[in-house]
């Protein structure tokens, strides 16, 4: 491949990418480092120090690139800001490996989605490293978990006698009359979804708990309570194929009032994890042949939605949402 030796600008979808990975690690450094100070187990603890170690550097370079195309520098979050490393742990050991497990997750789809925005040879080569990172952190958390035997598997299912093709239009019904079984990408999707609907729930839990503001400790309750929700609607879809469902962690959610981390920090991390979730239920529903079951992701979404605009409502008022890159224009729209 012939090196481009001419300065090429960062284009949008780079800067998108280098400015959303930066409020992302920099405020996993700061849930790694708390972490870490209050960890009892000493594999969690080394799995921890392995990821903060592929955090850190990622800060630096993506300074460096900012820099570089002479753009600023995101605030992002910081230890001196927004975490107290003398607050005691808010969530068990158990819970900080399953938590670990969907951040992990969520690090591959959006370096993975990085790498086909990206056009300049640098972008491009620094997420692949970085989706190579991510993979190694996933491959050993899930071998942790599996050592710890806390994993919830997707559900098995039979293996069929001969392939098979639809012949009828009854397979894509679910509103009335007999509903076909769930088929293996549909029972996929619900799980997988059910696993990351369980993480945020607990994070909910917690932050209402130890939060300063009472305005977000009544939005965290709010949230509670959709998460639980929709595990209980996905979960009433395998159960009526005789499936397995993932564990709900929300005994992992210790009994300490002290908050470990800002306000701010708490309220990104829910906004995220509600944009994360969006994108996985559009996935689910995108392989969704049942019309019911795809009904039902449409709804889902739609509450989700509107409560991801109450939160960066309460991002706004608060003075804490930091405005991403924009197109030559500075200031608000009046």
């Amino acid at each position: 491949m012939k090196d481009i030796t001419h300065k090429v600008s960062l284009t949008s979808g780079e800067l998108a990418n280098l400015w959303t990975q930066y409020m992302n690690d920099s405020l996993s450094i700061c849930i790694l480092t708390h972490s870490i100070n209050n960890l009892q187990d000493e594999d969690i603890r080394s799995l921890l120090e392995f990821a903060l170690s592929i955090a850190n550097p990622h800060l630096v370079k993506i300074e460096d690139f900012l820099t570089q195309a002479g753009f600023p520098i995101p605030k992002g979050f910081t230890l001196e800001e927004d975490v107290n490393l003398n607050a005691p742990s808010l969530f068990s050991d158990t819970f900080m490996l399953v938590y670990m497990h969907i951040m992990t997750l969520h690090g591959m789809t959006g370096y993975a989605g990085a790498v086909g925005t990206s056009v300049r040879a640098d972008q491009i080569s620094y997420f692949i490293r970085c989706n190579k990172e991510a993979m190694e952190l996933y491959e050993r958390t899930v071998h942790l978990m599996l050592e710890k035997g806390i994993y919830s598997r997707t559900p098995y299912i039979n293996s069929p006698n001969q392939v098979d093709f639809v012949n009828s239009q009854s397979y894509l019904t679910g509103w009335f009359g007999k509903k076909r079984s769930l088929n293996a990408m549909e029972i996929s999707g619900l799980s997988f979804n059910m696993q990351k609907t369980a993480v945020k729930v607990v994070l909910e839990i917690g932050f209402g708990q130890v939060c300063r503001s009472k305005e977000l400790q009544k939005y965290f309750n709010k949230g509670k309570e959709i998460c639980l929700k929709h595990f209980e609607t996905f979960r009433s879809f395998l159960l009526k194929d005789n499936l397995s469902s993932p564990n709900l962690w929300i005994s992992e959610v210790t009994n300490s009032t002290v908050a470990p981390f800002s306000d701010k920090l708490m309220l990104f991390h829910i906004e995220t994890l509600i944009s994360a979730a969006i994108g996985f239920y559009s996935a689910g529903l995108s392989v969704s042949q049942r019309r019911d079951l795809a009904l039902e992701y449409t709804g889902l979404i739609t509450e989700i939605g509107l409560y991801a605009e109450d939160g960066a409502e309460l991002l706004i008022k608060n003075g804490w949402m930091e405005r991403p890159p924009m197109a030559g224009y500075i200031g608000d729209h009046k």
